[in-house]
């Protein structure tokens, strides 16, 4: 299946230059500055040097602040591309929530170093080149709504819902502990989260017609009130960040389907569905493939008009409405449709609880940190490549240099996996089979589909990342 238009391993020229642009205001947005500081390789400090590091801080920080202004003409007649507009100046419809405003804010409470953390924790087993096309193409290739959406996200990830060390960290093994707390407070917490798992209220199974994983929800299932307002947001951040893991290239979103079977008033939450609709906009863009909602009685019309107003022109687009199997089969092959939603597989969710001692491997400190130590040097190398290959522009060198670096983003799809088993909690995809510890997976692993003949096993590699 070819990359799509905009994609890596699909760019025209102009979108390429696009993409060193942001580069080089993202680096520089974590104080990279140049080859040696991206390789980490900087001459250490003499003690004359040493008097001028504060000033040398300072002036860094100044420079972050300009990203956008230290240069006029975009394009160079070589081809490398120079940021032009300060960021938190845009006033526009793109920026429904805010989040130029934060822009100056985030660069003068968090240092460069955090936040280049923060990108990388992020970036798990992507490519970073694709990664970042994402933000450019949800707005339309300009580099400095791009970036400030970008560290707008990175901002949300580690400060507000605290993804990495909390929700992917902590998994489900996390609120099993919590249930069983003496703190009222918490244990509330880790019972809303695990209700959620064991109900089966949402979860992941298959693929589309496109090859998109399927997250299936069952609104019937919710009731207003009876999880705590972070309990939910929590537990869809589990479910996209879990979805996320299943994707390889060139598939890169996923498809939803609503299954509104029973569906009653009782079921409506506006605030877990402007939850919903926020992030997928503003800190996962373009994940959304496509989404369908199925059986919606009469009575989710008026209801469907007020969200449509929240949602963003093209996010809209993809709202398809299904009545039977027959119009879920333009988008699911009817063998792939669950019996639950009258299709041919014989499949049904059962969730399987946290094995004791599934996520012992945590604990061990030294392993990890020798795993850490070579994704960071990875990262630096990366980094250092990635000046390179913004210095060049175009032309044979520039050429060679981009496939070093997609060799070493398929390094750093490898070390992940490697990671992987000391910085995330298993999860029911992981007992099941689905998501396989070297990175491969099943969308139809064997103890998820059993009694099910018609349908394929479709297996993917970690190997598949560009």
């Amino acid at each position: 299946m070819p990359a799509p238009p905009g994609h890596l391993g699909n760019l025209t020229p102009e979108q390429e230059a696009k993409l060193r642009e942001f580069w080089t205001a993202t680096l520089r947005v974590f104080g990279v500055e140049d080859a040696q500081h991206a390789a980490g390789t900087e001459t250490p400090q003499t003690e004359d040097a040493v008097s001028e590091i504060d000033v040398k801080d300072k002036e860094k920080a100044k420079k972050r602040f300009g990203v956008f202004k230290r240069h006029k003409d975009k394009e160079s007649s070589s081809g490398r591309a120079t940021p032009t507009k300060d960021p938190s100046d845009h006033k526009d419809a793109d920026d429904k929530y805010g989040q130029a405003k934060e822009f100056q804010e985030i660069l003068s409470t968090q240092t460069p170093e955090s936040l280049r953390a923060a990108f990388w924790s992020m970036v798990k087993a992507d490519h970073p080149d694709a990664l970042l096309l994402r933000f450019l193409r949800a707005r339309k290739w300009d580099v400095e709504k791009a970036l400030v959406m970008l560290v707008s996200t990175m901002r949300w990830r580690s400060q507000e819902q605290h993804v990495d060390d909390d929700v992917v960290l902590r998994g489900e093994g996390g609120a099993l502990e919590d249930s069983k707390s003496d703190d009222p407070a918490v244990k509330k917490e880790g019972q809303d989260f695990l209700a959620q798992l064991r109900l089966g209220k949402s979860f992941l199974h298959g693929t589309d017609k496109e090859g998109r994983p399927l997250c299936f929800v069952r609104v019937r299932l919710h009731k207003g009130g009876e999880q705590t307002e972070r309990s939910l947001e929590r537990y869809t951040v589990y479910v996209i960040e879990t979805t996320r893991l299943a994707l390889r290239p060139p598939v890169e979103t996923a498809c939803i389907v609503f299954d509104m079977t029973n569906f009653t008033m009782a079921n409506m939450d506006y605030t877990p569905v402007k939850f919903m609709i926020k992030i997928f906009e503003a800190n996962y863009p373009e994940s959304l493939g496509a989404v369908l909602v199925h059986k919606s009685p009469w009575i989710f019309q008026g209801i469907w008009k007020i969200i449509r107003g929240w949602l963003d022109p093209v996010v809209a687009g993809k709202v398809h409405f299904t009545s039977n199997v027959d119009d879920l089969e333009k988008f699911i092959p009817r063998s792939r449709i669950i019996k639950e939603l009258d299709g041919d597989e014989n499949w049904e969710y059962k969730y399987i609880e946290p094995v004791p001692g599934e996520n012992d491997t945590m604990k061990e400190e030294e392993p990890r940190k020798a795993v850490e130590a070579e994704r960071d040097a990875e990262v630096r190398e990366y980094q250092r490549m990635t000046f390179e290959w913004i210095s060049k522009g175009t032309g044979r060198e520039a050429e060679k240099l981009k496939e070093e670096r997609h060799t070493l983003a398929r390094k750093l799809n490898d070390n992940y996996w490697k990671l992987d088993k000391y910085v995330r909690a298993r999860t029911y995809y992981d007992r099941t089979g689905m998501i396989g510890p070297d990175g491969t997976i099943n969308f139809y692993p064997p103890t998820a589909s059993a009694g099910s003949s018609n349908v394929p096993k479709i297996a993917t590699s970690a190997d598949d990342v560009d």
